[in-house]
This record gives C-alpha cells, sequence and structure tokens, in this order.
C-alpha cells in the first residue's frame, strides 16, 4: 500500500492516507485541543513561526498545525487522490 505525500506548507509533508480531518483552528475546543496535543508530546508543528491556520488531525492522535489555509490543503489532497494508483487500476477495464 503507497501512501502519497501532501504538502502543508515550507517544504513539510503529511500522508494522506494518515489523516483524518482538516480544521479550521479558531473556536476554542481547537485551542485546547492544540495544548492538549503539546503537553501530551503529539503536537507537529508545521507552521515555521507563522499564524496556525490549519489542524490536521491524523489516526496516530498527532495533531499538526499549518499556516496554509484548509481550503488549499484540501485542494492538495483531492490533487493527490486523482493520481492515486487505485483510482487508475478502477477506471481501467
Amino acid at each position: 500500500m503507497s501512501s502519497r505525500l501532501v504538502h502543508i506548507g515550507f517544504g513539510n509533508m503529511v500522508a494522506s492516507d494518515r489523516v483524518v480531518a482538516i480544521i479550521n483552528p479558531s473556536s476554542a475546543p481547537l485551542r485546547r485541543l492544540r495544548e492538549e496535543a503539546r503537553s501530551a508530546g503529539l503536537l507537529v508543528d508545521a507552521t515555521q513561526g507563522r499564524k496556525t491556520r490549519a489542524v490536521l488531525i491524523m489516526d496516530s492522535r498527532h495533531v499538526v498545525i499549518s499556516a496554509i489555509q484548509p481550503e488549499t490543503i484540501s485542494s492538495r489532497f483531492e490533487d493527490a487522490g486523482a493520481e492515486t494508483p487505485e483510482k487508475s487500476r478502477e477506471e481501467t477495464p
């Protein structure tokens, strides 16, 4: 099983099949989730010191923060999904 890597900003990548959700970080529960992940050692900061614009929840309970908008990351996931070997096999008769 081959996992596609998706660019989340500043040369950082995540495995597309490991992402559970991409969320806007503005709500209070997301701020709490980020702090809980930080204290548990599960926070991955991919912002390069810039403002957090997206929070990615991984299936491993890791929380990845990015300075790229959630819509941008989502479109990159869709682009990566269009190139998966599974889809090309489904389309082949």
